[in-house]
């Protein structure tokens, strides 16, 4: 009778150690509004996969892919407030929170990708992802998002005339607001997951993003002509609350900000294979891809420049950036 209740002494002590570990676990949530298997979502999962090993089980991520937590605009502040632990968001709908984010979401500040890499990875990225934590975010990676081209379901657009009078739905950002007006068309800043009904209805003509956008949300099914004017390539944010940001140790936080860099590598890796897949296959179902001369495009930002560049920060960090060779 002894030797039965040490033993059953012994299991439920076992159980509690095995329910103590368990409950010692915290699970991290994680917002984005792309579907399962973008390259984002994908690199965010890679990540809490390091996290996961490196921290022995004590941390995981739990990811809520395709706007299940709520689309960008809406979930910035559930993640500065805490109620989400990490979010992957566009640059673009934090230029009214972070003065800093707006100089990376400007049209053709970036002469190419590798450009754009070589600015994110060095000073002038350092300097926006300080800036980050004024409003209770922590950086912990930028992603690519690629380059965004207009595309519409009514004409090919050849040249900057072409654009006229047109509707296009942008991110909810003063920037491409001001950008498309520049361009001689009409902004209708709406979420994400509104687009494709809206082309669809005729409430708008067209939007304007990358190639996997285009392709994974399904738009090239409502808007055919697709135009490679490639105005801009805004980083992406994978950010981290400070709150939950705090409650980490310096050990943990050190395992997280590389786990963070190492998913930049795969993301990278992932977004050039989706670029090529995605263009591919719109073309394969009859989207009609043109190639206008961009120096037009360019030579109409001045007005947006000169609205959104104003203080002598910003105007150092649009210098830096052009000085990146």
């Amino acid at each position: 009778m002894l030797h039965f209740s040490r033993l059953t002494g012994a299991a439920l002590l076992a159980a509690a150690l095995m329910a103590g570990t368990a409950s010692a676990q915290t699970v991290l949530r994680s917002s984005d509004t792309h579907p399962d298997g973008y390259p984002t979502v994908e690199a965010v999962k890679y990540f809490g996969e390091l996290v996961k090993e490196r921290t022995a089980g004590r941390y995981a991520v739990e990811l809520y892919h395709s706007a299940q937590l709520g689309e960008e605009k809406d979930t910035i502040e559930q993640v500065r407030t805490g109620v989400i632990d990490l979010n992957r968001i566009s640059m673009a709908p934090f230029n009214g929170l972070i003065p800093e984010t707006t100089v990376p979401s400007l049209p053709y500040i970036f002469r190419s990708e590798d450009h754009m890499h070589k600015v994110m990875d060095g000073a002038v990225g350092d300097q926006v992802a300080a800036a980050f934590e004024q409003v209770g975010l922590v950086l912990l990676a930028f992603y690519d998002s690629g380059a965004r081209s207009f595309y519409n379901s009514k004409k090919p657009i050849n040249s900057l005339a072409d654009l006229a009078g047109m509707k296009f739905r942008v991110i909810q950002s003063d920037i491409f607001v001001d950008m498309v007006a520049a361009l001689g068309a009409n902004a209708t800043p709406m979420p994400y997951g509104e687009v494709y009904s809206a082309i669809e209805t005729g409430v708008i003509d067209g939007a304007e993003n990358n190639f996997p956008s285009y392709d994974t949300a399904k738009h090239a099914e409502v808007a055919k002509f697709y135009s490679l004017d490639e105005h801009t390539m805004v980083p992406e944010a994978f950010v981290m609350a400070k709150s939950s940001w705090d409650k980490l140790t310096p050990e943990d936080q050190a395992i997280f900000k590389a786990a963070a860099k190492e998913s930049v590598a795969r993301q990278r890796e992932l977004w050039t294979a989706k670029v090529k897949e995605s263009r591919a296959k719109v073309e394969a179902a009859g989207s009609q891809i043109t190639t206008p001369d961009k120096q037009p495009f360019i030579d109409a930002m001045g007005p947006v420049y000169e609205k959104h560049v104003k203080d002598d920060k910003l105007k150092a960090m649009v210098e830096a950036i052009k000085a990146v060779q």
